[in-house]
């Protein structure tokens, strides 16, 4: 399903400000994988979604989403095959089209163009049955402001939309993380019950450890641009918080040790 192979990415190559955002990575995903990605601030999370997305294009290394290379295919070209929700709830709608209207213009985000009446009584229904699902009474409120809607209500109506084409990959950027502790559980929850139900390939980055470990069959940390830590379901069902920040403090320091070492004998 997705196939990343040696990508790196330097930001402001030969100034002050260079940076290697990712180094080498190297990572696949398989139908209905679903990974977990920690790791601290400017270690590289945003940067890989980005790869993956097409905001940003690899210095080397090349990206397979269904076995198709689309590593010179720019964002818009990729919506077909990914699905993706920011961490900002103001992201990924229309604020001034109605909740129907933001529904619509998703689903036919992979139609083909062509000139047809609005929204039928088939499809509306279709709406509603799927906002029924969210348990927030939308689909009670097709034709309520999207802006006007909170921003857990948002997240969740963001969420749906991401998923409703079936897409090839889901990428969701931190997505609870802008939201209070109670809108963020419901997110969560809707998460897993939307992902396991499409068996949906996802890829979600979250600062929240517990949440890192509850979802998903896959973990990977980063740190510094690279992929420092993978975990499989197995292993993840047995892991604390306590356990996984030890993990990540054995292999910098190790790291951090070997680096010292390299430069000492350069």
């Amino acid at each position: 399903m997705l196939q990343l192979n040696q990508i790196s990415k330097l930001f402001n190559e030969s100034t002050p400000d260079e940076k290697i955002a990712l180094d080498q990575i190297n990572l696949s995903l398989e139908k209905g994988d679903f990974v977990t990605v920690i790791g601290s601030n400017g270690a590289g999370k945003s940067t890989l979604m980005n790869m993956i997305s097409g905001v940003l294009t690899p210095d080397i290394g090349t990206v397979h989403i269904d076995s198709e290379d689309v590593t010179k295919l720019p964002e818009y070209r990729r919506a077909r095959l990914i699905g993706r929700v920011f961490q900002d709830p103001m992201a990924g709608t229309a604020p001034s089209m109605t909740i129907e209207e933001n529904l619509a213009m998703a689903y036919s985000r992979n139609q083909k163009r062509r000139l047809r009446r609005g929204v039928d009584k088939k499809r509306r229904d279709f709406f509603k049955e799927s906002l029924a699902i969210l348990h927030l009474n939308l689909e009670n409120r097709l034709n309520a402001k999207v802006g006007l809607l909170s921003g857990g209500e948002r997240q969740a109506l963001s969420l749906l939309m991401a998923t409703f084409t079936h897409p090839s990959i889901l990428l969701l950027d931190e997505h609870t993380a802008a939201l209070d502790p109670s809108r963020a559980k419901l997110i969560t929850e809707l998460t897993k019950e939307l992902v396991e139900k499409d068996k949906l390939t996802t890829i979600m980055v979250t600062h929240n450890m517990q949440q890192a470990l509850d979802l998903g069959n896959r973990l990977i940390m980063m740190d510094k641009g690279q992929i420092i830590l993978e975990v499989n379901e197995e292993e993840k069902r047995n892991l604390t918080i306590d356990q996984l920040m030890a993990e990540f403090q054995r292999i910098r320091g190790a790291k951090m040790t070997s680096d010292r070492a390299l430069l000492s004998v350069d």
